[in-house]
């Protein structure tokens, strides 16, 4: 019976990260729907869609064309407060609850960081 609280530690601990794992889309990769994760499909629209990998969003940067409308999604990857994504340098902030949601914005040319409203993941925007 000594050894009881360090039993219920540990299995407190495991549970914690199980929790934290399903919470946050598991431990990297994932289904990204078929899409090129980060691809800039370009058109009228540049089309980014971003994945969870590695405790973060990936890709972890981004290159698009500065001027021109990008409409960026979050694929099935993706989890938790990581959905809630902004770029607050171009005033985006946006619930992002399905892959099916995206947010739009045009930025001019830069450096922007993006992440989550907790600021937990993060990321970075390079408009060229």
């Amino acid at each position: 019976m000594k050894n009881l609280p360090y039993i219920i530690s540990g299995v407190a601990v495991l549970a914690l990260i199980i929790v934290l794992a399903v919470v946050y889309g598991g431990f990297g990769g994932g289904d990204n729907g078929g899409r090129g994760s980060g691809d800039v499909v370009s058109g009228d629209v540049q089309k980014v869609v971003l994945s969870f990998k590695n405790g973060n969003y990936y890709p972890n940067t981004v290159t698009v064309e500065a001027g021109k409308p990008v409409q960026l999604s979050l694929d099935s990857s993706v989890g938790g407060c990581y959905r809630s994504f902004t770029i607050r340098q171009l005033g985006v902030a946006k619930y992002l609850a399905s892959p099916s949601n995206s947010v739009t914005f045009t930025p001019s040319k830069g450096t922007y960081r993006f992440a989550c409203s907790m600021g937990m993941g993060t990321g970075t925007l390079v408009a060229e």
